[in-house]
């Protein structure tokens, strides 16, 4: 899947992460809710809300935005969203797991799990393999 650097919700997310960078949240927020105020489309209202839920200090907030990107990826009919289906999964399991729903936790991991052979063969696709099996291997220890 290809992210369109003329998209105006891939700018606004882009802006986001810059800003992210240099500390200031609260107005690398208001970048990715401009992006999602004018998200027309699945693809687009799946990146505006993956980047709402990021840097949330209210999980419950942080899932909805993680199941509202979920949602809007699994709509979306291009084969190319299945490489991110890993890491949509891998949030869901990760506000699950702060929420202590280790089941519901457990089972976006191995969702997760089940969508790491679609992710690419780079550092981002080793980070969220990572990412998987550390928090697999997580909530195993939790339930032994």
């Amino acid at each position: 899947m290809i992210f369109d650097p003329d998209n105006r919700v891939v700018q606004l997310c882009a802006e986001g992460i810059i800003t992210e960078g240099t500390g200031d949240m609260a107005r690398a927020r208001e970048y990715y809710q401009q992006a999602w105020d004018i998200a027309g489309d699945y693809f687009e209202r799946f990146t505006a809300a993956h980047y709402l839920a990021r840097n949330l200090d209210d999980t419950q907030e942080e899932l909805k935005w993680n199941d509202l990107s979920l949602l809007y990826a699994l709509k979306i009919e291009d084969p190319g969203i299945k490489g991110a289906l890993s890491s949509l999964y891998l949030n869901i399991g990760k506000s699950y797991e702060k929420l202590h729903d280790i089941a519901a936790a457990t089972t976006n991991y191995q969702l997760a799990a089940e969508y790491t052979r679609h992710l690419p063969d780079d550092g981002y696709g080793k980070m969220i393999q990572g990412g998987v099996a550390e928090s697999l291997k997580r909530v195993a220890d939790e339930n032994e």
